[in-house]
């Protein structure tokens, strides 16, 4: 509604420098963020228990997206530590493979996980959580959001909002041919704001997901199934926890497959499913797909794999990952029951789809604020991305940015080559996306530098500088990096006699070396590890954290190769911070193609560089933008020489 709109029905609440709508985990982000940096903000829920809710797999981190949770962390944010306070099984990710995409999964007690990030947004100053349903947002003269009215007939005003609706907003559930309003885990839909947004022009679009069965534990045959443990040495998330203890596994999960049985009952009742059926209109996950799209897509595969995991340690419902379907609850039984181990399995919950409402994240600037509507910033699955990482991602992103926009200061946009979150939200609004977009490591051009490992180390000095990282874990970073730089230093001084470094190098299977190499030397061979060098070492060596050793290593190991992508990035970086006008019009510049004036006309790159990555704009183009550009700059250097000499004195 517009400002100008009669509002004498609703009852002023108060007035806040922040509003964020929803406290799922872009709204938990973006609240604590922005209130951390001064802003007195108020956080809105339509319901208190869907605060950092995982209405779907109940765990955090995984390919990828263990990568964006510890950036995150590194700017400030607070998933890292939540899991790390909440897990109940830890695993590192593809360490066969190389560091670069080495990633952390934890399993959480859901229930924990959302009591534990309830509290500490109950105790953060600045932040006020409040359960009360937006209906639709204030709009005054200038087209800059200015507050928000709820269905209890209240008004708050604000100067900055964050649109966190995750996949409330206009919410339906499917389950076979039964479809009604709703939002997850039995929650309501958030049905009038969604209304309200089209009736204001938002340019949104359905999106779908779904989430499989829970079963109760004890029904389950364990022997059937393959145990999967967590990892002996626990490397947490957070790198506030960095060298101390956070407690060990205390579940495990299980894993089995689906078989032919399970496959022809699906497909004998693939017409009932909501996906086939034509009742579903959304576009779903390529990622993520449900088990019907997986069997009837994939029909040479005899089987498929499966995942058993616990929800929590106070509860005995199992998450049944990788069986998510809108099959009838009378077809899930059936083809649940073929499975090894699922025999006698009892359903307490049924798996659905849900469809939901998003916008169209070209219409947000690389600030995550909307083009159309002014200090209205966007987050998480409303953007059009799936995940929770995704989601805290963008939130601390938009919560940043939003503190930054009443500041009067410039936002923070990171580089593809700076994270995965500059990689995902570059990725969003640049190119778009036709379904709900998932982080993957294959998406970053930069993998081997933008790593879990230093994630502090490439964004906790520029949250710091922006004003989301704290003194305190400013200061241990520093420290950190003192360490690191002192032990580098040590390695490449620190030798032993011959004698003793060929009787090492033989203990360990390595080749003998002709010289006397220093450690750090001896650290790029591929069979020596840095704890191996333990043996031979004396008392100068420090204790170090597993992360600061593996930010060693790795930095040894492959300096090669890391340096040969950062001297990519330096040839790269001046293409992609040349700014682009505000009102250029692409239509009047001779040599652009049809195709890549009418995109950039619409999406409205800032850069040079994030006009390249528009599909449909070829390098021919991007030539022609720096030759118009250069034109414009010389024009422009002619025309102030052409004024007279006091004019120019005084600017």
């Amino acid at each position: 509604m517009r400002i100008t709109d009669d509002l004498s029905e609703y009852s002023f609440m108060g007035d806040f420098d922040t509003i964020v709508i929803g406290a799922g985990h872009a709204g938990c982000e973006a609240g604590l963020i922005s209130a951390r940096m001064g802003m007195k903000t108020l956080m809105l829920s339509m319901n208190l228990e869907a605060v950092a809710m995982m209405p779907c797999n109940p765990s955090i981190g995984g390919t990828g997206k263990g990568h964006l949770v510890c950036e995150v962390d590194a700017l400030g944010g607070e998933m890292g530590i939540n899991i790390d306070k909440t897990f109940i099984q830890s695993k590192m990710l593809n360490t066969s493979k190389g560091p670069a995409v080495h990633s952390l999964r934890a399993q959480a007690d859901k229930n924990r996980y959302h009591l534990e990030m309830k509290k500490t947004i109950e105790d953060q100053e600045n932040l006020f959580l409040k359960q009360a349903e937006v209906t639709d947002l204030i709009i005054n003269d200038d087209g800059a959001v200015c507050g928000v009215v709820t269905k209890a007939m209240a008004r708050y005003s604000c100067r900055t909002a964050v649109m966190a609706t995750g996949t409330f907003l206009g919410g339906k559930i499917f389950i076979g041919d039964a479809a009604y309003s709703g939002g997850p885990s039995g929650l309501a839909a958030s049905d009038e704001l969604a209304d309200n947004l089209y009736r204001e022009g938002f340019p949104l679009r359905r999106f779908k997901t779904g989430t499989p069965a829970r079963m109760l534990g004890r029904s389950l045959d364990y022997s059937k199934m393959k145990v999967q443990h967590g990892d002996d040495q626990i490397v947490p998330f957070s790198f506030m926890n960095e060298g101390r203890d956070i407690g060990g596994n205390r579940a495990d999960c299980w894993f089995s497959y689906t078989n032919e049985d399970t496959h022809k009952i699906i497909l004998d009742n693939i017409h009932r499913s909501a996906m086939y059926s034509g009742n579903i209109t959304g576009v779903g996950p390529r990622y993520c797909p449900s088990i019907e799209d997986k069997v009837s897509r994939f029909r040479d595969r005899k089987r498929h794999q499966l995942f058993v995991e616990p929800e929590g340690l106070d509860t005995d419902e199992m998450y049944i990952q990788g069986m998510s379907t809108s099959l009838p609850e009378d077809v899930q039984e059936s083809f649940y029951h073929t499975i090894p181990g699922l025999e006698h399995g009892e359903i307490v919950r049924p798996a659905y789809a849900i469809e939901y409402d998003c916008i169209d994240p070209l219409s947000l600037r690389p600030s995550l604020e909307s083009k159309r509507v002014k200090n209205l910033f966007c987050a998480g699955q409303f953007n059009g991305s799936s995940g929770y990482e995704e989601a805290a991602a963008q939130g601390i992103i938009a919560g940043i940015n939003s503190a930054r926009k009443i500041q009067g200061m410039d936002p923070l946009v990171l580089r593809r080559d700076q994270a995965y979150i500059g990689v995902l939200i570059d990725d969003l609004v640049t190119k778009g996306t036709d379904e709900p977009y998932r982080i993957l490591t294959s998406r970053a051009e930069y993998r081997l530098l933008l790593r879990q490992d230093n994630a502090d180390q490439r964004l906790t000095p520029i949250g710091y500088a922006y004003g989301s990282v704290s003194q305190e874990r400013y200061e241990k970073y520093l420290r950190k990096q003192q360490r690191i730089s002192d032990e580098v230093d040590r390695l490449k001084h620190k030798r032993i006699d011959m004698a003793s470094m060929q009787e090492f190098l033989r203990e360990i299977g390595a080749p003998e070396s002709r010289d006397n190499p220093c450690f750090f030397d001896l650290l790029k061979r591929p069979e020596v590890r840095y704890d191996y060098l333990e043996r031979v070492d004396d008392e100068t060596r420090p204790r170090l954290t597993r992360n600061e050793i593996t930010e060693i290593e790795v930095e040894i190991k492959y300096a090669g190769y890391i340096e040969k992508q950062r001297s990519n990035v330096k040839k790269l970086r001046q293409m992609e911070n040349r700014r682009l006008p505000e009102n250029i019009d692409y239509g009047s510049i001779r040599g652009l193609r049809l195709e890549a004036v009418e995109k950039l006309n619409r999406i409205r790159p800032e850069t040079v560089g994030q006009a390249s990555r528009i599909s449909g704009v070829n390098p021919a183009d991007v030539n022609v933008l720096l030759i118009y550009l250069e034109k414009e700059s010389r024009s422009r250097k002619v025309k102030g020489n052409d004024r007279p000499e006091a004019d120019r004195c005084r600017d």
